[in-house]
């Protein structure tokens, strides 16, 4: 806590029955917490009157504890200026030694991080998001008036706390949005505010967890993209591998009596591009009702499709009151991942287990936040936002064929949407160690590439598929319009020999 003068208020108590005086007490108190550096050099203690004040003691008690201070040389007295903390006192070995233990376990448990991260070429210790690096949207398209406006209408509510399960009025826009966008016809109830689709995982198992009273097996596409699948075994989750093969997930492959959960990518397959035709959709429903499964269906970059139309989510074909599909969706694709923002659809069967939780767990996406996604998707700003990104992506990746294409050995794998590229190597089943050399050569280049094999949670190397995942997103400048970084990096990639099969 702190005065109005912006001296720190300290938790200091005084013992009158303790042999100590109460002017040695108070000096004490004050000595130890500079020393631990809880008051910092040229910080302003509190002035006389006041601490006494606050403490309950004559006013004599805090000017002789002071005066000890100045007189052993912890604290200083300008006219004019208050008490403060001597400016140029030398840090004590034991806040120096306690503030160097918390730097390395800081230090530690930042490099574990990224260790893990890096296993998948996702670490996000650069200042920025490398230039091919997967999964990355070109944020600087979406600072326009509109935007901007919209935070403005945000600031003005930002003292209205929003609701557990998320702003009334967001809500109504996002089943609207999803309506419009993903070919649902869902109640605003329906709808649950996150913090993203990482954290709305996060929030279904719990609940399907605490009901169960048991470890969940949830069931993963394998290849798949690793961060939900990381977020259930964070959630103790036993993880089962679920092989995709061009069309996606085959239902008729699931085992039975085997899984809890399942998290699928139906209408863009992450990373190899298949979407799931509408009898395989169908059977996936029919089996999921019949096992009692819950399906999460991973909505990651589905609207950012280059050829046709986005595809209605499988949610779409679900039933709304006792159906078993949960859609995760984030605004972190189509918009920044700065936002830490998202929903999820559940049917009326689930959510009641979902809300409670919920409930306890309090909201997770900031005020400020849901009021300025709301506005925005009001007056249908994201949906032009969307159509425009659309259209730079596209133009992405056909710069990707256009530079790559044509590489020995080298094949761009055909996608219809998203924020990436697939590149696989013909003959790397030959040299098992290929991929590795030319991952090293990328990283050398400053790209940002992802290993393929990277993405299976079996033993990649039985799968026959290797190759670079990259990123058509590009950087987050606001001067990209032109795509001249992208092409940059896709010319490094090319010429240096960073995409080129080694002999």
């Amino acid at each position: 806590m702190r005065d109005p003068s912006g001296a720190a208020e300290l938790p200091l108590s005084l013992d009158r029955g303790a042999e100590a005086s109460l002017p040695t007490q108070l000096a004490t108190a004050l000595r130890g917490a500079i020393d631990a550096g809880v008051l910092r050099p040229g910080e302003l203690v509190q002035a006389t009157r006041q601490l006494a004040l606050r403490l309950g003691v004559a006013r004599g008690v805090v000017v002789a504890a002071y005066e000890q201070l100045i007189a052993e040389g912890y604290l200083e007295a300008g006219h004019g200026r208050g008490t403060f903390v001597r400016p140029e006192l030398p840090a004590l070995r034991s806040a120096v030694s306690s503030e160097a233990v918390e730097r390395r376990e800081l230090r530690g448990a930042g490099e574990a991080a990224s260790r893990e991260l890096d296993h998948f070429g996702l670490s996000h210790s650069a200042p920025s998001p490398l230039p091919l690096t997967p999964g990355v949207p070109d944020t600087g398209a979406v600072d326009r008036p509109a935007w901007r406006s919209a935070w403005r209408h945000a600031l003005i509510r930002a003292h209205v706390e929003a609701p557990d399960l998320g702003d009334p009025r967001l809500r109504v826009e996002i089943a609207e949005h999803l309506r419009r966008m993903r070919g649902t016809n869902r109640l605003p109830e329906d709808v649950i505010v996150t913090a993203g689709a990482r954290e709305g995982l996060g929030l279904l198992l719990t609940a399907l967890g605490a009901s169960s009273n048991r470890r969940l097996v949830v069931g993963v596409e394998d290849p798949g993209y690793p961060s939900l699948r990381r977020v259930a075994i964070r959630h103790g989750a036993q993880i089962l591998a679920l092989p995709v093969d061009a069309e996606g997930l085959d239902p008729h492959a699931l085992p039975t009596g085997a899984l809890d959960v399942i998290i699928v990518t139906p209408s863009h397959q992450y990373p190899l591009g298949g979407s799931l035709p509408l009898a395989r959709r169908r059977e996936l429903l029919t089996w999921a009702a019949r096992a009692g499964v819950v399906i999460v269906e991973d909505d990651y970059d589905s609207e950012l499709r280059h050829t046709g139309s986005p595809l209605p989510a499988l949610a779409a074909l679900d039933d709304p009151a006792e159906g078993s599909v949960v859609l995760l969706g984030t605004f972190s694709t189509t918009i920044s991942h700065a936002l830490s923002a998202g929903y999820l659809l559940a049917p009326a069967r689930l959510r009641k287990v979902i809300e409670p939780v919920r409930h306890d767990l309090g909201g997770a996406a900031s005020a400020v936040v849901q009021a300025a996604l709301a506005e925005y998707l009001a007056g249908g700003e994201l949906r032009r936002h969307t159509a425009r990104m659309r259209r730079r992506y596209a133009t992405r990746r056909d710069l990707v064929v256009s530079k790559l294409d044509g590489i020995d050995g080298v094949r761009v794998r055909p996608m219809s949407g998203g924020l990436h590229a697939v590149l696989e190597f013909d003959h790397a089943q030959e040299d098992a160690d290929a991929e590795e050399r030319i991952l090293k050569r990328t990283a050398e280049a400053g790209l940002g590439a992802v290993a393929l094999s990277r993405y299976w949670q079996r033993d990649s190397k039985q799968q026959g598929h290797f190759g670079l995942v990259i990123g058509t997103g590009g950087t987050n400048s606001s001067t990209m319009t032109d795509h001249s970084t992208f092409e940059d990096a896709l010319t490094r990639c090319s010429s240096s020999g960073g995409c080129e099969r080694s002999s």
